[in-house]
């Protein structure tokens, strides 16, 4: 018997990961998509192959259709929503796997509304923005019961990731756990590179000699954030990331190493200048923004 897949969140991340799921998944059964958005879905079924996709009207709709249902949604809230509303359908049997960055007691919670119902339920957040995802790169985090998490994985490395960090027998939220501590690592490299390239344009040493240096010592996302930062497509091009979900994160881990007794002192500064960027560009700013506010810190615009 085919397993029919159904895909409900066709944000950034979700489009990238759905084209290379149709493209290399080897699915026998259209790939059922729903958006809050009906107009997002459809737009992207439109550009998948004839035939390799189809529309739901519904949440209920996509997961009554489905054996597998894969949720990508912006935040804890919208997640809480859209398991809720998928568990008024039928769902003793079918497997929920989730690739949202949201607080591990989301996670949890859910984890638990599911099998109580019946279902199954993988963790599955991923490391990589859009282009990542639709060059088929990103990094999965699997977290669950190893027979599900087994059901999983044909459909990540080689699919829609290059690699799988495998928590199989952990609870689902020690993969959202390592999600978000993983995200503070990108803040503190963002927060690095503007202090860095602020510093390299106040002192006249130059950023593209800075960024010279980044390029050959730190290849990579690195270079990446240094080369956004140096051309303005922090603020001059689509955000990567959009600010209000980098202060989401953040929060995140702020509540965490607060409730465990630490503190993230290099996450606080960088979620000070979140909020710089997130109020100069009326939340429609870049996780990169933290470098227009490092730059308004040391007397300069936002925009370089």
């Amino acid at each position: 018997m085919s397993t029919r897949l159904a895909w409900i969140g066709v944000g950034n991340l979700g489009r990238g990961m759905c084209k290379n799921l149709v493209a290399k998944g080897n699915l026998s059964q259209p790939l059922i998509l729903f958006n809050r958005t009906k107009q997002r879905a459809e737009e992207l079924s439109g550009l998948l192959p004839a035939g390799k996709s189809a529309v739901a009207s519904s949440i209920t709709e996509a997961v009554s259709k489905s054996d597998i249902i894969f949720t990508c949604v912006g935040d804890d809230k919208a997640l809480n929503e859209t398991i809720e509303t998928a568990l008024q359908s039928q769902v003793k049997g079918k497997l929920f796997v989730d690739c949202s960055t949201v607080h591990p007691e989301t996670t949890e919670q859910l984890a638990k509304a599911i099998v109580e119902q019946g279902a199954g339920f993988v963790a599955s957040p991923v490391f990589g923005a859009a282009p990542i995802a639709e060059a088929g790169q990103l990094i999965f985090v699997l977290a669950g019961p190893p027979a599900e998490v087994e059901k999983v994985k044909p459909y990540t490395t080689g699919v829609m990731g290059r690699a799988v960090i495998d928590l199989s027998g952990e609870s689902q939220g020690k993969a959202s756990l390592l999600k978000v501590t993983g995200n503070t690592f990108i803040l503190q490299m963002i927060e690095a590179l503007s202090e860095g390239h602020t510093l390299a344009e106040k002192t006249g040493l130059g950023v593209d000699n800075l960024h010279k240096f980044v390029e050959l010592l730190f290849p990579g996302p690195y270079t990446a954030y240094s080369e956004r930062m140096k051309g303005g497509a922090y603020y001059k091009k689509e955000p990567l990331f959009y600010v209000d979900l980098a202060r989401k994160d953040a929060g995140h881990a702020l509540e965490l190493a607060e409730s465990s007794g630490c503190r993230l002192r290099a996450v606080e500064v960088a979620d000070e200048h979140l909020a710089v960027a997130q109020k100069h560009t009326d939340s429609k700013g870049d996780i990169a923004g933290i470098y227009g506010a490092v730059r308004m810190e040391a007397g300069l615009k936002y925009e370089n």
